[in-house]
């Protein structure tokens, strides 16, 4: 699993808890992760135990620190390749733009995120 998938993972719910009970009914069918189509992401992100105490809305490492996620570089690069970004190199700009790239995607799955959380 790869750290966007794990991210997600914390905010929406784990994807083998979701598929356990289908598997169970249905073992010919794939795993599939519960709809998170209307979701408010800032809510659910903000319910998290400890966000009022740090600054997820605006830092990947703070956001991934709050879902317990290791923030180090080469898990922030390795998130950075997984959303496309070959070129992270760790500064300001580049945490800024992955942490908008983070919040896109979840948008593009179905949560909603607010614009000031996106591009």
């Amino acid at each position: 699993m790869g750290i966007f998938s794990s991210i997600s993972n914390a905010i929406f719910g784990d994807d083998e808890e979701e598929a356990a009970p289908a598997a169970a009914a249905a073992p010919a069918e794939a795993p599939k992760r519960k709809a998170i189509q209307g979701v408010d992401v800032e809510q659910r992100i903000g319910s998290i135990p400890g966000s009022d105490k740090l600054n997820w809305k605006t830092s990947i490492v703070d956001l991934m620190k709050l879902v317990q996620i290791d923030p180090s570089y080469a898990n922030r690069k390795e998130l950075a390749q997984e959303l496309g970004n070959a070129d992270y190199s760790g500064t300001a700009e580049d945490n800024i733009a992955l942490h908008k790239a983070v919040m896109n995607k979840i948008a593009a799955a179905g949560g909603i995120v607010p614009a000031d959380l996106k591009d």
